[in-house]
């Protein structure tokens, strides 16, 4: 890893012999300090995975905004570090780029942008691992790497929380009606509705919380975050927006179907989604807004979608992917290839913009980080981001929990059908909370 001019760095590289059991000596070791991120892959083996885990801890520099003016205060600060930087864009920087407003409940409070450029960085990959650390505390990886090793396990977390819905049943087959209306109308093809489940006056212990819900799921995108008392433990199997050099990749999720104990059971429920025309149809009306996306800050006929509707199988469900990819024009900057992408399409709808306002008018929740995306910028001008679905949400200081879910409504949907999706989609976090 060549250094930058700005913020040196001491990169040194030993082989660790147990490396499941280190990561979570790392995630327990993480959470003494203010800011922290711990990404893990779950060894999840797809197409751009570059580490099996990251952790960055302890901010050097930080940027914590509200939704104005967000993408370029971001811009002036990733391109005056040129160093690593990690952290999260809520859903409602839609504000900053369209005409558009969030004024749903809000029980999270979290800023709606963060940033920080950590002192400490730790790359797991197999059995290497990378260590990198500013300059100003590279005498301080000897003793870390001895507290890390001394670092016991943590229990699972054991807590009875009171869970309640924000949107009751009745009410959400009488929205998605509504919303079926305007897609008849033709104000919009498709528009992803979600709803609040949250919890007051709560104590969580987060890192059990988000030990637990990662044993359940264990996706290719898993995160442990905190800032100072806000927690986001998230449990996503969705990338929104990678850049390698040039490329950039986007792989939206649109197709879900439950898993079955049973070997060919299971198969046959797979191969019924490959071919369901609802879940299909999603699918490819968000790639089309994806390629539209894409094609903002790319090279003349670059965009491709490399794969459609590939179907994958994770722990508790199938899920059909696909992914677009696009050679970046040489004159985009990182942060515009994000910001004329953000949000991503598969948590919005198609179009964008006509359906971001009539999710606003009959959703119940502000969003905030929920359908945002969480990840990292490079030294060398890449990214890595996901997409903020499965998680719990947590601020320590007024004691609220929320997670939401949602799912793609579209002209063939069935409202309670699609209810039950969000249940289904629900339950590996009501577990973890009221277990």
């Amino acid at each position: 890893m060549s250094p930058n001019k700005a913020f040196l760095r001491t990169s040194i590289i030993i082989e660790v012999q147990k490396p499941k059991e280190f990561k979570q000596q790392l995630l327990g070791w993480s959470e003494q300090f203010r800011e922290a991120l711990f990404l893990d892959s779950n060894y999840y083996r797809q197409n751009y995975t570059s580490f099996d885990a990251i952790l960055a801890v302890d901010a050097f520099t930080s940027i914590q905004t509200d939704e104005h003016n967000a993408f370029e205060d971001l811009k002036q600060y990733q391109q005056t570090t040129k160093d690593w930087l990690f952290g999260y864009l809520s859903y409602d920087l839609k504000n900053d780029t369209e005409d558009l407003i969030s004024d749903n409940f809000d029980g999270l409070h979290f800023p709606d942008l963060f940033f920080f450029q950590p002192k400490k960085l730790f790359f797991l990959k197999g059995n290497q691992l990378e260590i990198c650390y500013l300059n100003m505390c590279d005498d301080e990886i000897e003793e870390d790497l001895e507290a890390i090793n001394k670092q016991v396990t943590p229990v699972n977390a054991e807590q009875k929380l009171k869970i309640q819905q924000r949107i009751s049943e009745q009410s959400y087959l009488q929205k998605i009606s509504e919303m079926q209306q305007h897609i008849h109308r033709g104000d919009i093809y498709e528009a992803n509705f979600c709803m609040e489940f949250f919890a007051e006056n709560a104590t969580i212990n987060p890192i059990a919380t988000y030990k637990s819900l990662n044993k359940i799921s264990e996706p290719p995108f898993a995160v442990f975050f905190k800032n100072n008392k806000q927690y986001l433990l998230s449990a996503s199997p969705e990338r929104y927006l990678r850049k390698e050099k040039d490329k950039i990749i986007s792989q939206p999720i649109k197709g879900t179907a439950k898993r079955h104990p049973d070997f060919q059971q299971d198969e046959a429920i797979k191969q019924r989604l490959l071919s369901n025309e609802k879940e299909r149809s999603e699918n490819i009306m968000i790639v089309d807004l994806v390629r539209n996306d894409l094609s903002r800050t790319a090279a003349k006929n670059s965009v491709e979608v490399e794969e459609l509707c590939g179907a994958y199988t994770f722990k508790q469900v199938h899920h059909l992917i696909s992914t677009v990819v696009s050679k970046a024009d040489k004159e985009k900057s990182a942060v515009e290839i994000i910001k004329t992408t953000f949000p991503m399409g598969s948590m919005t709808g198609a179009p964008k913009i006509s359906a971001m306002k009539i999710i606003e008018g009959l959703e119940e929740t502000k969003r905030g980080l929920y359908s945002g995306a969480v990840g990292y910028f490079t030294p060398e001008n890449d990214f890595d981001f996901n997409v903020v679905i499965r998680s719990i949400l947590y601020n320590q200081q007024n004691g609220y929990v929320s997670f939401s879910v949602g799912s793609a409504i579209t002209a063939l949907s069935v409202a309670e059908k699609e209810y039950e999706e969000c249940l289904l989609k629900a339950k590996a976090m009501r577990e973890v909370l009221e277990s």
